[in-house]
């Protein structure tokens, strides 16, 4: 049988809060990575082919063919908000509710 005494509980507990708190830091910066471009929200590639509804190869195509403007952020690539309302506009389609309204809240800030 297994014996777990009060030290090796303190142990533990410590290591998951240390990976707690880990957890905690990176989604606090994703979160300001977020937000951090000329005060204008940022979208990662998911987002994007949400938003679009297409396949991330087609949003490949798009930055290859200079579509979108796009920003290389710690090896990432993320889109301003903006910028692909411009896009959207440009087709014809428009922003999401959803998204429009969180622009127009950090406009005001």
């Amino acid at each position: 049988m297994l014996q777990i005494n009060s030290e090796s509980v303190q142990i533990m507990l410590m290591q998951i809060m240390e990976r707690f708190d880990r957890i905690d830091r990176t989604l606090e910066r994703m979160n300001k990575l977020k937000e951090c471009l000329e005060g204008d929200t940022l979208l990662d590639n998911y987002d994007l082919c949400q938003l679009l509804g297409i396949t991330k190869r087609t949003l490949a195509r798009y930055r290859q063919k200079k579509y979108v403007t796009y920003y290389m952020i710690d090896g990432r690539t993320y889109y301003k908000a903006s910028e692909v309302e411009a896009f959207l506009n440009q087709k014809g389609k428009v922003l999401p509710p959803k998204l429009k309204n969180r622009m127009d809240v950090q406009l005001k800030k």
